[in-house]
């Protein structure tokens, strides 16, 4: 019998239909780790594809046979299999995400010890979110107070990461704007990134975004200053002009050039905070176009080895000053764009003498976006332990950057 790939078939993961369209198949697994005071939970919906069968949803999404110069090795990337939807009315896709939004705010409550009336703010990364007030939308559907704040970061694949540092790091406020980290400490959060995909790209004419990208979601229940404890951080952020990977903006924003920055702060409602960044948006108004796994390797590599060595430098003199100079970082959280750009920062850091494990552990979703981060917290959490440090780096289109250091437990 040959192994299966879906995260279906994980022995922990809970499944079920959700009545839309005919039932769409959904599954979603429940991380606690009681020793370090955090839990989550992260899933999927859809039907599941491995690579031998992308060829067909290829053909089926774009109507043109996929050749065998187009095909991408999957598996060489670090994918083995993926969940997609089939092609929804706009009100039934935003109807299945609300309701998958909604499910896993509560089940992250519950996974923390906490009951969703309990949660004094959720941050949801989502570089293409089905509506632009979702993170309100499924806050409320899940019982969490309408006056606990809402954060919607829009950084593409770095959102879920960007999210966790404004948590965090309170050097990230703008003048005028609320302090977010520092409003947030010692309160009970939930942090994450929730990505449909497969809706996202069902009409891309892109065969490459439509081998990697596919559906997931992970939210994670962090108390700032307590079970997370920010040690160093930095946000980068540099306008992709060649437009290497090129992203339709389903979110509000100017579209304004040559301001200060490309992140703008919007006071959506009382409670309703957006981070939205600036995208350089496919030519013919495609959902996304980009140049390929090369292309993102040579977009994401330079900058991305330069923000983890900025911030790891922090980190060590950090070390020394506390006077825990051989404190190693335990583990690196690192966005899965594909296997071979994170071998090949790895290679890079390791050049100039920085190593810290940094696992592969999302095979069975595909890019999965701002999901990715959240994913991977989750799947490694099991092992984590009190007083661990720990490194996220998160990356993604745009171009944005966010780095930073923790230490997990109480």
């Amino acid at each position: 019998m040959t192994k299966s790939n879906s995260f279906f078939d994980r022995p922990n993961v809970v499944k079920e239909i959700i009545p839309v369209a005919g039932g769409i198949p959904f599954g979603f697994e429940s991380v606690t780790n009681s020793a370090v005071g955090v839990g989550g939970v992260y899933g999927s919906w859809g039907e599941s594809y491995d690579n031998t069968h992308m060829p067909d949803l290829v053909a089926q999404r774009s109507g043109e046979i996929l050749k065998d110069s187009e095909a991408i090795n999957l598996a060489e990337l670090g994918f083995l299999s993926r969940h997609h939807t089939p092609n929804l009315s706009d009100a039934e896709h935003t109807e299945l995400e609300l309701t998958i939004g909604a499910r896993l705010l509560r089940e992250a409550a519950l996974a923390n010890g906490w009951q969703p009336e309990d949660v004094q703010a959720v941050l949801i990364g989502a570089g293409g979110p089905v509506v632009p007030d979702y993170v309100s939308r499924i806050s409320n559907l899940a019982g969490i107070p309408e006056s606990a704040l809402k954060v919607s970061v829009h950084k593409a694949c770095d959102s879920s990461v960007a999210s966790l540092h404004l948590a965090l790091n309170p050097a990230l406020t703008r003048k005028g704007q609320m302090n977010i980290a520092e409003e947030l400490k010692g309160k009970k959060v939930l942090v994450g990134g929730i990505e449909g995909l497969s809706r996202f790209t069902y009409h891309a004419r892109d065969k490459n975004a439509l081998q990697l990208f596919a559906n997931a979601a992970g939210v994670i229940g962090v108390i700032p200053g307590e079970t997370f404890k920010f040690l160093v951080g930095k946000d980068r952020e540099a306008f992709d002009g060649e437009g290497v990977l090129a992203i339709r903006m389903y979110y509000p924003h100017s579209r304004e050039k040559g301001k200060e920055s490309l992140i703008e702060f919007t006071q959506e409602a009382p409670s309703h905070i957006r981070v939205a960044g600036l995208m350089h948006e496919p030519e013919d108004g495609s959902p996304i176009a980009m140049s390929g796994p090369m292309g993102m390797v040579k977009l994401f590599v330079r900058t991305g080895v330069q923000v983890v060595t900025e911030v790891f430098n922090e980190y060590a003199e950090l070390m020394n000053k506390v006077g825990t100079p051989d404190k190693k970082i335990s583990v690196g959280i690192v966005h899965h764009a594909n296997y071979k750009i994170n071998l090949l920062k790895a290679k890079q850091l390791q050049n100039i003498g920085i190593d810290f494990p940094m696992p592969w552990l999302v095979s069975d979703f595909g890019n999965v976006s701002a999901a990715s981060n959240m994913v991977a917290f989750l799947r490694q959490l099991p092992k984590m332990r009190p007083n661990d440090n720990i490194l996220f780096d998160g990356f993604g289109a745009g171009t944005y950057y966010d780095v930073l250091a923790v230490t997990i437990g109480a």
